[in-house]
């Protein structure tokens, strides 16, 4: 090679140089990039700490999803419906359905209801003229306390007065005939016919009811008070004769304490005799148990 061209390639070689030199002074890294530097292997890299801190540390913990709704179809609930029951039906009365008068008008209702008896007329003529439902109830109320009415019944008195014997000023014994002024009625009573003395009875039940409350009886039921009063006459002690009486004043006295000191519709029993008074138990006993 020629002398000019070993000059040619050193001056290119030393130009080079000279531009690299510049290259290197005058080059700025750009803005904005990251300068990666890769490890060789081997070697791990050196992570530094984070100086200690005196707030307290703050994890987040995720939000935890939402469970999942099943689709379905909508659910439509029946409305209740409103059940109605039926109005009670009365029951057909077995008999004819009898339209009561009023209480101040009842005394025809009852003499034509004893017409129908057997022996209803001789019924009839033994009983008082007006009002016998009230005093049928005043009566029956008096007995079921043990009391007995001397006025205001339903029934006529007996004008006969009881045959006595003296025995001395003071002392009497009732005569075996005073007994025998009550068989008559004893036996129209017995007469009656069971079956229909209830059936009456139960006709006139609700003017019974009202009379009873009439005097102040508006909350007892008057079928009670009958089953009361027919209880006391059953308890009626069987006494025989004869009766020794005494008259401190206008009426007679038992003699023997035992007796005086029963109940007043008791002794009304005792002068009626044993006999008739087992008569009227034994028919009251039967209208009861059918009552």
């Amino acid at each position: 090679m020629s002398k000019f061209g070993l000059w040619a390639i050193a001056g290119i070689a030393i130009s080079t140089l000279l531009y690299l030199v510049y290259t290197a002074f005058t080059f700025e890294a750009p803005t904005g990039t990251t300068t990666v530097v890769i490890a060789p292997p081997g070697l791990q890299p050196i992570v530094e700490e984070p100086p200690p801190s005196n707030l307290p540390e703050i994890r987040l913990q995720p939000e935890p999803e939402p469970p999942a709704i099943a689709a379905s179809e909508p659910v439509v609930e029946t409305l209740p419906v409103e059940v109605v029951e039926p109005e009670p039906v009365a029951a057909e009365p077995d008999g004819p359905v009898v339209q009561l008068p009023n209480l101040n008008d009842s005394d025809g209702l009852v003499f034509e209801g004893l017409r129908a008896f057997r022996s209803g007329v001789a019924v009839i003529r033994l009983l008082a003229s007006d009002q016998l439902v009230r005093k049928f109830v005043v009566l029956v109320d008096n007995i079921s306390r043990g009391e007995y009415p001397q006025t205001g019944l339903p029934y006529r008195g007996i004008e006969q007065e009881m045959p006595v014997q003296n025995i001395d000023e003071n002392l009497f014994v009732m005569d075996a005939s005073a007994h025998g002024r009550f068989d008559q009625i004893i036996d129209i009573f017995v007469a009656l016919d069971t079956d229909q003395a209830v059936t009456l009875y139960r006709t006139l039940s609700p003017l019974f009811q009202q009379a009873y409350a009439e005097i102040g009886f508006r909350n007892v039921n008057f079928d009670d008070t009958l089953r009361s009063a027919v209880n006391i006459i059953l308890r009626t002690p069987y006494i025989e004769g004869p009766y020794q009486l005494v008259k401190p004043s206008v009426m007679y006295l038992y003699a023997d304490a035992s007796i005086e000191n029963l109940q007043n519709v008791q002794k009304q029993l005792i002068r009626i005799g044993p006999e008739n008074t087992e008569k009227v138990k034994a028919k009251l006993r039967d209208f009861v148990l059918q009552l």
